[in-house]
């Protein structure tokens, strides 16, 4: 079986061509995406290539599935520019599980490519009171291609982020659970996150999350609607227009390798 590996600052995920990857698709990414025992990533993405374009289907590190990743659609379309050598300035589409995205290509540097990607509308944004540990929280929830959860304020610690995010994650209210981000303005235009992406855990980087936290920060947090998003694994741009979000950043190809199967 082809697999790929491609990576946006540090959001790694493992691609296989879609007619490649057949039974239990949950448990082929459990197995693929273990860290010790796989190839290990974030997510599984199964796809199909046309001129410009591609199909996609996600699976997150613990075999659930998902409608979108920002990282994942960027990385992607790196993959696609790099096979078809598409120049800057080029467009490409992914059809997703949250519908068609389209992608910007505005500058290439070996196997990586930065990428303006048009992420469509934020919907349902509003602020909801519910209850983590004992801690009466506000957090801001919206769906940016898949359901968020911000909570704006200075960034918890080590401690209480390893504890109140994955309890947000599965809080009752989000019966098909939630990305969690803890974002912090620390000025109009520049927005700071700690990330637990659902069925994966804490991760270095999420281009919906950046998204949505941009969103939520512009709703309820005093930040500009154009932003840096700013998590460990790097930084991304955000612009929150009336036709919908823009994500720019980064992405990279890392190999293209076979698997054999589970030692």
């Amino acid at each position: 079986m082809r697999i790929t590996k491609a990576q946006a600052y540090g959001n790694d995920f493992l691609f296989v061509p879609e007619e490649e990857a057949g039974g239990d698709l949950p448990a082929l990414a459990r197995t693929l995406c273990a860290r010790h025992l796989g190839a290990g990533a974030d997510g599984l993405i199964l796809y199909g290539l046309g001129p410009a374009a591609a199909t996609m289907q996600l699976f997150n590190a613990d075999g659930s599935a998902s409608e979108l990743s920002g990282n994942g659609l960027r990385c992607l379309a790196a993959i696609v520019a790099r096979q078809q050598d598409l120049p800057p300035g080029a467009v490409v589409t992914v059809d997703t599980g949250a519908g068609r995205k389209a992608l910007t290509l505005l500058a290439r540097d070996g196997a990586a490519c930065k990428f303006r990607a048009a992420m469509g509308q934020p919907e349902d944004v509003r602020q909801v009171k519910l209850t983590v540990g004992g801690e009466a929280l506000t957090p801001v929830v919206l769906r940016m291609g898949n359901p968020q959860c911000v909570v704006l304020g200075p960034l918890p610690n080590e401690w209480r982020f390893g504890k109140m995010a994955p309890e947000l994650s599965k809080h009752w209210m989000f019966s098909a659970g939630t990305n969690v981000e803890f974002a912090h303005v620390e000025a109009p235009g520049r927005v700071r996150i700690l990330i637990w992406e659902r069925g994966v855990g804490p991760t270095t980087s999420s281009g919906t999350g950046a998204a949505a936290a941009a969103v939520a920060a512009a709703a309820f947090g005093g930040a500009d609607r154009e932003v840096d998003v700013i998590a460990e694994g790097g930084t991304q741009r955000v612009e929150w227009r009336d036709e919908g979000v823009y994500l720019t950043g980064w992405a990279g190809v890392l190999f293209d390798g076979r698997w054999t199967g589970p030692a």
